[in-house]
């Protein structure tokens, strides 16, 4: 049984972090995942500085999309992902948009919509969150959001709410 597509796949990854020195959190995650078997980094964004979803009594965010092209099959790339989370510190305490050291999200795995316990693609509320589709458009401009639609369309909708670019 084979474990990756037959073709890469064009997927984007969100990285955020406001823990532990958050630009040095994310500068690290790119390191990582540009080292996984059957990826290869295609475009970085910025990195942009947002206020907290949730409590707010946690320090500011700081944010970025990675574009990859990638062989490996969903759940084994959301796997990876989650070792990085692990190996720079990510504790699951079950508290929802709580502070962390770093948060690594699969917006986009190519034009699937996949529906899993563990796994939602298109990412919950990639449609509607500034720090995602601001450094998402940045990338990829064209890009079309399985069953949301065009990036530019889904960006003119959504206010900054706070973000702003730091590099």
């Amino acid at each position: 049984m084979k474990n990756s597509p037959v073709t890469p796949v064009i997927a984007y990854i969100g990285l955020g972090s406001n823990l532990a020195e958050p630009v040095a959190q994310i500068t690290s995650a790119r390191t990582a995942i540009a080292a996984i078997a059957g990826l290869q980094e295609l475009a970085f964004s910025s990195l942009y500085h947002s206020l907290p979803m949730g409590p707010q009594d946690q320090p500011d965010y700081v944010n970025a999309v990675m574009g990859v092209a990638t062989e490996l099959l969903p759940m084994d790339f959301l796997r990876c992902l989650q070792s990085i989370e692990n190996d720079q510190g990510r504790v699951r305490i079950g508290e929802r948009w709580g502070a962390r050291t770093l948060d690594l999200d699969v917006l986009i795995y190519g034009d699937q919509i996949i529906d899993l316990p563990d796994l939602v693609v298109p990412h919950r509320g990639v449609d509607e969150r500034s720090f995602v589709l601001y450094p998402l458009f940045e990338i990829a401009p064209q890009l079309v959001v399985p069953g949301k639609g065009a990036i530019a369309d889904l960006i003119a909708k959504c206010p900054l709410s706070g973000l702003r670019r730091m590099n």
